[in-house]
């Protein structure tokens, strides 16, 4: 009688979770760093977003800093802090960067990361700016 057992051995089942647990450890990190990548975006959209709306009330009253005419300003000013739509991983806040009358027309808004993983693991890129004349910072994260 011919008794053939048919199966995996422990050492090609071992050898399978190795390969197995190889293939992770090298895509987890990857995937990792792709999803902080697209969470930026979102502070990318919104910073946009924002600029272009306090460009709006520019054109409209020659001022950036304009709390009653312009809901962007108010919105950013009254809570002192805007939080993204989308995943809220960031907070969006204005800064004159000029003194005086000059204080109307400059602004700094920045987009500060609050939620993991853009609070601490998005090395470099926790915070993202954009001025009034378009500079971006830091220039590795645009």
């Amino acid at each position: 009688m011919n008794n053939k057992q048919s199966g995996f051995t422990l050492i090609e089942l071992i050898i399978a979770v190795a390969i197995v647990g190889i293939i992770a450890a090298i895509a987890l990190p990857s995937y990792q760093a792709s999803v902080r990548k697209s969470n930026r975006a979102e502070a990318k959209t919104e910073l946009m977003d924002v600029a272009q709306r306090l460009q709006r009330c520019y054109t409209l009253y020659a001022r950036f800093d304009d709390a009653t005419n312009c809901g962007v300003y108010k919105d950013l000013t009254d809570a002192n802090k805007y939080i993204t739509r989308g995943g809220a991983y960031y907070e969006i806040s204005i800064t004159p960067t000029a003194e005086g009358d000059a204080r109307r027309t400059t602004y700094t808004l920045t987009a500060k990361g609050i939620k993991e993983p853009q609070k601490t693991k998005d090395t470099g890129c926790t915070e993202l700016t954009l001025t009034h004349t378009g500079v971006l910072g830091p220039a590795a994260c645009w």
